[in-house]
């Protein structure tokens, strides 16, 4: 797509062509439920169409890399939106599964030459995360439409 191109279905929102994957923990869902829904309006704003959107829940972030892969294979998305929630405790865990997301999400990303976006916010603190999942300030919708633009 020329530049041209990509500027005028980015200003039109049309997204109803594409096959969109969401991959959403349920560890902390109280978060991720509220950017799922932040997602699942991009969308709508976007024109994709209910019946090319899949959702597929995991337990918890560590899990998403597998999540993407399944759709991959199975639904074969022009993108996936992945979702969770990393809220540091009393130890490093929190630096280990953050890390072992991203790095599994992106070696996806390279591999299938597919646009996953990354839409796993990390916190110190269960208000930080409120925050970051509500409103305008919903990376839920930050992880559309990083997609969408890359699939415009």
């Amino acid at each position: 797509m020329q530049r041209g191109e990509y500027q005028k279905a980015r200003e039109a929102k049309d997204g109803g062509k594409l096959k969109i994957g969401i991959v959403v923990s349920s560890f902390n869902s109280d978060i991720t439920e509220s950017m799922l829904e932040g997602v699942l309006a991009t969308l709508k704003e976007w024109s994709v169409a209910d019946e090319n959107i899949t959702v597929f829940r995991v337990p918890g972030s560590f899990e998403i890399p597998y999540g993407c892969l399944k759709l991959i294979k199975e639904k074969k998305p022009d993108g996936i939106i992945a979702i969770g929630c990393v809220i540091k405790g009393d130890t490093e865990h929190d630096r280990y599964i953050a890390t072992a997301t991203a790095d599994g999400i992106m070696r996806l990303t390279l591999l299938y030459e597919l646009p996953i976006s990354f839409g796993v916010i990390t916190t110190n603190t269960l208000e930080q995360a409120k925050i970051r999942s509500t409103g305008e300030t919903n990376k839920g919708k930050e992880a559309a439409l990083a997609v969408l633009e890359l699939l415009a």
